[in-house]
């Protein structure tokens, strides 16, 4: 499989510059005691046929980029594609048809993201100071909540370092503890989420539910290092930090 997966990778990197290419696999297998070849012509076309159903994937993740960063088509003024796969005309070519122009093939594709990194070292070195490099969370991050429904604190896009608190309560009359679910995602459900971990806040005094009052903080350092803790606020007690999970 590893000798099938490398020759269809190298097909793929071939037909970005050519219209077929041949894939040659001598003896691959056995079969009633005979040896079996692989020898496929592969085509442009047919490549293009079978990657089509990814490519329509890229227009609405294209959308949502350009709402969050709250920019309209016509204001994008370069498009600087990242990565081989973007050497692929079917590629490039969706990204004209979306913005009406070329992508910039000023910049390699497999040279963008070193670059972007080096930029980056020398702003927390300090040698680079014309630049302002703005690190955001990709994800929103928060709280299962009362039937089993995620409740958001932080965001995604949101830039770091950022804080966030929400004063949350008990479900049921008496309760002496609260379990805080910490997730990330976009889902409303919590189970359709990333379970980041889990921490148990106790010793409430018995009350009412919707009385006691639990303050749920969470914070993301400059390193990208998600803090979270829970206090009650009528005691002052408080958990720092869930047991995260593996």
């Amino acid at each position: 499989m590893i000798r099938i997966k490398d020759a269809a990778e190298k097909a793929k990197i071939e037909l970005s510059t050519t219209l077929n290419t041949q894939i040659n696999l001598p003896y691959i297998t056995q079969k009633d005691g005979n040896p079996v070849h692989i020898e496929v012509e592969l085509t442009r076309a047919k490549l293009e046929q079978l990657i089509e159903p990814t490519l329509r994937r890229l227009d609405p993740i294209i959308k949502r980029a350009i709402s969050d960063a709250k920019l309209g088509v016509n204001e994008i003024e370069k498009i600087i594609l990242v990565g081989g796969p973007t050497r692929m005309p079917s590629v490039q070519k969706r990204f004209k048809n979306f913005f009406g122009k070329e992508p910039d093939h000023s910049v390699d594709p497999m040279e963008c993201v070193a670059i972007g990194a080096s930029i980056q070292g020398g702003i927390i070195a300090g040698d680079v100071e014309d630049l302002l490099l703005l690190d955001v969370t990709p994800l929103s991050l928060g709280i299962e909540t009362l039937g089993g429904v995620f409740t958001k604190l932080i965001e995604r896009n949101s830039t770091i370092p950022t804080e966030k608190k929400q004063v949350f309560s008990t479900a049921a009359n008496n309760q002496p503890g609260v379990e805080v679910n910490v997730l990330q995602g976009e889902r409303t459900m919590a189970k359709d989420n990333i379970q980041l971990g889990m921490f148990h806040l106790t010793g409430i005094p018995p009350a009412p539910r919707g009385i006691p009052q639990i303050e749920v903080k969470f914070s993301i350092d400059a390193d990208g290092i998600v803090h979270v803790n829970a206090k009650d606020l009528g005691t002052g007690k408080e958990t720092v930090d869930p047991e995260k999970k593996n």
